[in-house]
């Protein structure tokens, strides 16, 4: 039986008290040394007070405080006699544990309905039949917990937000599969699985999946959710090995690798082609495991969603976990992007390994980072030649890299294109870094992600691609060409399609065969090439540089403007008002400055007429603010008129003042 302190209304604690008017009673929940009979007006005071207001609610039911001897305390020892004191308490309606406090209790019960124990062992209390909700994505279903968006450590977790990013990583997958057959992928943080039954379930007999995870529970859940969506399960644990096949029949031989390891363990002693690192938080604890035993051309994505260190909001985190010094800056997307890149780099030479970054996204929630891995120290060396500082000017926020070499340089401010230290006072620069100073994008693999993305129907994947396209070739999207990434009646570089006079979208899907070593010398070709053609480092926000009284072009005609000045330029993902060019910053806002038309034309043209006194004392104030006269001077007995003309030129009221 439930106990007497849970109850579902304060009617029914009011009935175990058997109140009557004339009669003293005492508190079903309190003992008589604690609380004396008393009338009922007194008794329904202390019931509802004491009792009632500071219950916890589960399910429709309030399980009160109670003070009755159920949860003993230590005693005290004073002098020559022991009291033992009885505390106050709840009690469970699931487990019926005895709680002290309320927010402990709280907290319990939210642990038991984490993990799905919402079953009373009283029959009176309604419990549903599942705890588990059933999601949906890219044709996979998956079981996930009641709080799947906000977990503890020990509950699986799936974000419905980082859909975009499983569709990325399963569009570079794809693009390695069509590359070599089978290909082992290791997906290292599983929580649901919904990631590896994606891969299996689009991909099948391409790729062999392991999903790994080291806690218990979500070992558990994936393997649920492999059998929700008809595949084999194979459980690898480090205690025993024991396969777990479908029955009822099932025609789909789709296995399933499941092992229970933590992640450093599986990756030192096991080999895959491709490894998805997924941890939350920062991932740089798992980057030395992750290029020990990666295959040579495989490849190497990880996900990182401490955006707060990377961001720049916790410096301190930032030099701690990456060991990069970062200030807040208008780049700071592309900067947390290049700050994982360098940590991957020096994991991988660590490794004596090269990499090839394919991609690099940095959004509101992740920064993920997809690379290619190259054997040797000869790309292990000019990998780490690429990780430099960068000097940022703090006043214009103009940026360039360190030059290379490791020599003191005398006076290091002439690097930066600004004169800011020369017409400013005191230190206007910073150092920031190590970062990556190599290019983020590779063009060649972006277009055949985009393919595989829209040959598996990835509508979210699309569009940000194309931007990424763009980003990679520094071009805008007017000329973007949907051209496949083979050249005519060629083989690609990478020996994965082979196109055929008809040009058609089939064509594409002819897998085409290359030995090892012609593959090995492709990409180093392949890798030349992408130097030679770098896209500029970073990008200037347009709102950041914009003149004050002044009315900004669109961004895409200023896109046309920077071009026909003979300047690289794109958009970018990155931020959806930042230009990504190679023209200087004082180039920048010099082509800005000429296309840009006073706020005030439009509405002189199209307002009444004004004195001729307002529009003269508007001159004066336009001239004061930009600084073409030292004094100037206003009627002193119009003051309207000053005011009517500073409205009118577009200028704040407070300028008259001024």
């Amino acid at each position: 039986e439930k106990h007497i302190s849970i109850q579902r209304h304060l009617a029914d604690l009011e009935k175990l008290a058997n109140l009557k008017e004339d009669e003293k009673k005492p508190c079903p929940l309190c003992p008589e040394e604690k609380f004396k009979a008393c009338y009922s007006h007194k008794l329904h005071r202390h019931l509802q007070n004491l009792h009632w207001k500071v219950s916890v609610e589960f399910e429709g039911y309030r399980m009160c405080i109670c003070h009755l001897p159920c949860h003993p305390v230590k005693p005290n020892l004073v002098g020559d006699q022991t009291f033992s004191k009885m505390g106050a308490h709840y009690h469970c309606i699931i487990c019926s544990a005895t709680i002290t406090r309320r927010t402990d209790m709280i907290g319990h019960i939210n642990r038991h309905v984490n993990k799905g124990e919402t079953e009373s062992r009283f029959i009176t209390v309604p419990a549903p039949k599942s705890s588990h909700e059933v999601l949906k994505e890219l044709a996979t279903d998956v079981q996930v917990l009641p709080n799947y968006s906000t977990p503890q450590k020990t509950d699986s977790y799936f974000n419905p937000k980082m859909k975009l990013n499983r569709q990325l990583i399963f569009c570079a997958l794809a693009v390695l599969a069509e590359e070599r057959k089978p290909i082992e992928c290791l997906d290292a943080f599983g929580a649901t699985g919904i990631m590896g039954l994606q891969w299996a379930k689009h991909l099948r007999s391409s790729v062999k999946v392991t999903i790994n995870d080291c806690n218990e529970n979500s070992v558990t859940m994936i393997q649920e959710n492999c059998h929700l969506n008809k595949m084999k399960v194979k459980l690898n644990t480090k205690e025993d090995d024991n396969d777990e096949a479908l029955g009822d029949g099932e025609e789909n031989t789709d296995t399933i690798e499941v092992t229970k390891m933590d992640a450093n363990v599986i990756m030192h002693l096991r080999s895959f082609d491709f490894i998805h690192l997924d941890p939350y938080g920062t991932s740089v604890n798992y980057l030395d495991s992750a290029f020990r035993n990666v295959r040579n051309l495989g490849i190497v994505s990880l996900t990182s969603t401490d955006t707060s260190s990377l961001y720049a909001k916790a410096q301190h985190v930032a030099l701690r976990h990456y060991g990069c010094n970062i200030v807040r800056t208008e780049y700071y997307k592309e900067l947390a992007a290049r700050i994982v890149i360098a940590a991957v780099t020096r994991a991988a030479a660590r490794c004596n390994k090269g990499i090839e970054v394919l991609l690099a996204v940095a959004l509101e929630h992740f920064v993920l980072v997809v690379v290619r891995v190259l054997r040797g120290p000869s790309p292990a060396d000019n990998s780490a030649k690429k990780i430099r500082y960068l000097i940022h000017c703090q006043w214009c926020e103009e940026r360039i890299f360190q030059r290379e070499g490791n020599m003191v340089e005398e006076n290091p401010y002439q690097q930066l294109p600004c004169d800011c230290h020369g017409s400013m006072p005191g230190k206007t620069a910073v150092v920031l870094g190590p970062l990556w100073s190599g290019a983020l994008f590779n063009t060649g693999f972006l277009r055949r992600m985009l393919f595989e993305a829209v040959q598996y129907g990835l509508d979210e994947a699309q569009p940000l691609l194309k931007t990424l396209v763009c980003e990679a070739e520094c071009t805008t999207s007017k000329h973007f060409t949907t051209h496949s990434p083979c050249d005519e009646n060629k083989q690609e570089e990478c020996g994965v399609y082979i196109k055929t006079p008809n040009n058609s979208a089939e064509s594409y899907l002819v897998p085409g065969k290359r030995k090892s070593d012609e593959v090995i010398r492709n990409a180093a070709k392949r890798q030349k090439a992408e130097n030679s053609a770098e896209h500029p480092a970073f990008y200037y926000n347009i709102h950041r540089h914009s003149i004050k009284g002044m009315n900004m072009p669109k961004l895409n005609k200023f896109l046309c403007y920077l071009s026909e000045a003979g300047y690289r330029v794109s958009r970018t993902h990155f931020d959806p008002m930042g230009v990504r060019t190679n023209a200087p910053l004082a180039q920048f806002k010099t082509i800005l400055m000429k296309y840009s038309t006073p706020t005030y034309t439009g509405g002189q043209a199209e307002g009444p007429l004004h004195r001729a006194e307002d529009v003269q004392a508007g001159e004066q104030v336009e001239a004061a603010a930009d600084g073409k006269v030292e004094d100037a001077e206003f009627p002193e007995d119009d003051k309207s008129g000053v005011a009517a003309a500073v409205f009118t030129k577009g200028y704040p009221t407070h300028c008259a003042a001024d």
